[in-house]
């Protein structure tokens, strides 16, 4: 039993953004108080309703696992210390909230997390030692921050996604960008297709369809 735990909630960071309301518009967020308020109530929806909280907190774990991964930390430790946080009232519930109070929005994220930059494959693995360099060589306590913004981050992006244009559009630019790299279309190529796609359903037969096409 010398391996204790990998639950760590005495070691909890935090990451918080806050602006007033109006600071949220641009191109997709025409109205921002509207886009705030559901942005609340999608955060709401997550902390009550665990079917909602699974997959809103896999998409902080998606920004999450991707650095603790690139550093040379135990993704696996995190994602179970994490889950057991969300857990901790006795329901699974959201790992992010959001409020509206006099006109300024917050949003917010606390997590458990212990992570290392020296010793294990930090100083082994060269693709470690490149990405802590690409992150100016952080401390523990500073890659624990950047690891939770990085999570909060990816959720902000996911519900900005989900309460304006909708999730599958992001999800099927990235499939459509797949097929292109599988085909090796070239810029030419990927220009008139991108812009055939935009009012046009996508599907893998059709892209590869056009590409044929385009290549005849």
């Amino acid at each position: 039993m010398s391996i204790l735990s990998n639950y760590v909630p005495n070691c909890i960071v935090r990451a918080e953004v806050s602006c007033p309301v109006e600071d949220l518009a641009e191109k997709k967020i025409e109205n921002p108080k509207e886009f705030a308020e559901k942005f609340v109530q999608a955060v709401r929806i997550a902390e009550i309703e665990p079917f909602r909280a699974v997959t809103h907190n896999k998409g902080i774990m998606n920004g999450v696992d991707a650095v603790v991964l690139a550093t040379g930390n135990d993704f696996r430790a995190v994602e179970a210390g994490v889950h057991a946080y969300a857990s901790r009232n006795g329901s699974y519930s959201s790992l992010s909230h959001a409020t509206i109070e006099n006109g300024i929005f917050t949003f917010w994220m606390e997590i458990p997390l212990a992570l290392g930059t020296v010793g294990g494959l930090t100083s082994l693995h060269p693709l470690v030692k490149l990405a802590l360099e690409i992150l100016n060589k952080p401390s523990a306590h500073q890659l624990m921050q950047l690891v939770a913004v990085t999570g909060l981050a990816q959720n902000f992006a996911a519900l900005r996604s989900l309460t304006t244009t909708g999730i599958q559009e992001g999800h099927m630019k990235m499939h459509l960008n797949n097929i292109l790299n599988q085909h090796q279309a070239t810029l030419e190529e990927r220009k008139f297709i991108h812009t055939y796609f935009e009012n046009n359903s996508i599907s893998h037969a059709s892209v590869v369809e056009m590409i044929e096409n385009l290549r005849k």
